[in-house]
């Protein structure tokens, strides 16, 4: 068996190990908490202003606080969130298993 088929394999192997099962029921339920994705969306909405106010040549120090500001405010209450707590408990335990692989890699 060559390097590339061994691969498949181990990628199989992943996919079928309760980390990644977890983890893929957790995102569809991430994906289905409508308050959630309300709030990603207001997060990559306000981290688009942020860097508009950045780039200008004539920053407002203010208005960029006051962006800054809500970002925050945005990014805790999406951290908050029950669901994206657990989706993130079980990326971690994901992203501990693919270590350990790369690490005998």
């Amino acid at each position: 068996m060559d390097a590339i088929a061994m691969a498949r394999e181990l990628g199989k192997a992943i996919q079928q190990d309760e980390r990644f099962i977890r983890l893929m029921a957790q995102q569809q339920v991430s994906d289905g908490d409508k308050e959630l994705q309300e709030l990603i969306g207001q997060f990559n909405l306000k981290r688009i202003d942020l860097n508009a106010e950045l780039n200008k040549e004539e920053k407002d120090q203010e208005r960029l606080n006051a962006i800054n500001n809500e970002v925050r405010e945005i990014y805790d209450r999406i951290m908050a969130n029950a669901n994206m707590a657990a989706y993130n408990a079980a990326k971690n335990e994901l992203d501990e298993l693919v270590e350990y692989v790369m690490q005998i890699l």
